[in-house]
C-alpha cells in the first residue's frame, strides 16, 4: 500500500478532505483513480476521475440513488466516494462455470432497475447519438463497419423508450453486495433507447477475457437472446439490431485505436455475424444453435 506522500495529489487531497483511511493499493485506469478506502468505519471506494469524461458517469450514478447501483456517500466534481462491494459472487466467474443463463438474468434484472422511473430530471448525460459518432465516421471508409453503421443510423433515427442508460452494463459492472444484492457500477452515463443497454452483454465476458471464450461457443449467443428478450420483455428483431450496431461501436474503437487486429476486435466482430444472420433469416434465434 502506497504511503500518502506517494498517492497522485488529487488523490491524496480527498483522502484528507473526506477523513478517509487508505484500505488497499491504488488502481489507475486510463479514466480515472480507484482506491479503497474506509470511512466512518465502513468499507467504501473513493473514484477520482482522470478525463472530463467520466462526470456524466458520476452524474448518473448519483441520480440512482442506490437503486440497482452502488450508493454514492459523497461527491464533488469530479469526484465519488461510493460503498464498496462486500459479497463473494462474481458474474464472470458464474457464467465460465455452467451458470451463465442465470448470469444473465441477474444482469436484466440490474438493467431493470436502472431504468425504472426516478424522481426528479434526469441528469445531463451523453446522447447515444454522440456515442456512436466512432462508428458512423469510420464506416465511411471501413466496409465491415457499414452494415453496422447503417442499422445504427436507423435505430438512432426512431428511438424507443427513452431512458439513462449505464452503456457498459456487463459482467464485471455488476458487482455482489451482500445483503444489498447485485448492484452496477462505473456507469457511462448515456441517454438513448433501453434496448442498448442489453446488447454489451452478448459480447461478455470475453471482452474482458479472451483467452476464456463463452459468448462465441456455438449456440450461447442464441441462449441468451432467448433469456434476455424473454426477462426483459424486448424485441428480439429490435435487440439484434441494437447488437450489431453496438459490437460494430466497439470494434470501431478498437480499429481507430490501431488495434483491429485485438481479440476484442475478432470477438466483436464474431458476434456481429452472428447476429446479422439471425436477422437476415428474420429468426428470434429459438431452436437454431449457431453452427449446428
Amino acid at each position: 500500500m502506497e504511503p500518502l506522500s506517494e498517492l497522485p495529489p488529487d488523490v491524496a487531497r480527498w483522502l484528507e478532505r473526506w477523513a478517509l483511511v487508505p484500505d488497499g493499493d491504488l488502481l489507475t485506469t486510463r479514466s480515472s483513480w480507484v482506491l479503497h478506502v474506509r470511512h466512518e468505519a465502513s468499507t467504501a471506494m473513493l473514484k477520482v476521475a482522470r478525463i472530463p469524461d467520466e462526470a456524466a458517469g458520476f452524474r448518473l450514478l448519483s441520480w440512482w440513488e442506490g437503486q440497482g447501483a452502488a450508493r454514492v456517500f459523497e461527491s464533488a466534481q469530479g469526484v465519488l466516494l461510493i460503498e464498496r462491494a462486500s459479497g463473494a459472487g462474481d458474474l464472470a466467474q458464474m457464467a465460465w462455470s455452467g451458470q451463465d443463463d442465470e448470469a444473465c438474468r441477474i444482469l436484466c434484472d440490474t438493467a431493470a432497475r436502472l431504468h425504472a422511473p426516478r424522481r426528479g430530471a434526469m441528469p445531463e448525460l451523453h446522447p447515444l447519438e454522440d456515442w456512436f459518432r466512432p462508428l458512423l465516421e469510420l464506416a465511411t471508409t471501413n466496409t465491415t463497419l457499414a452494415p453496422a453503421a447503417e442499422i445504427a443510423s436507423e435505430l438512432l433515427a426512431t428511438p424507443r423508450e427513452v431512458v439513462a442508460l449505464h452503456g457498459d452494463l456487463h459482467h464485471e459492472n455488476v458487482l455482489d453486495f451482500g445483503e444489498r444484492g447485485w448492484l452496477a457500477i462505473d456507469p457511462h452515463g448515456l441517454r438513448g433507447e433501453r434496448t442498448f443497454d442489453y446488447a454489451n452483454l452478448f459480447t461478455n465476458p470475453d471482452l474482458s477475457d479472451p483467452g476464456r471464450p463463452l459468448a462465441t461457443l456455438p449456440g450461447r449467443f442464441e441462449r441468451r437472446l432467448e433469456i434476455v428478450v424473454a426477462a426483459a420483455g424486448l424485441d428480439p428483431q429490435r435487440l439484434l439490431r441494437w447488437i450489431v450496431a453496438w459490437t460494430g461501436l466497439s470494434a470501431a474503437w478498437f480499429i481507430g485505436d490501431g488495434d483491429d487486429g485485438a481479440p476484442g476486435a475478432a470477438i466483436d466482430l464474431a458476434i456481429n455475424t452472428i447476429a446479422r444472420g439471425l436477422l437476415d433469416s428474420g429468426g428470434s434465434g429459438r431452436g437454431r444453435p449457431h453452427g449446428a
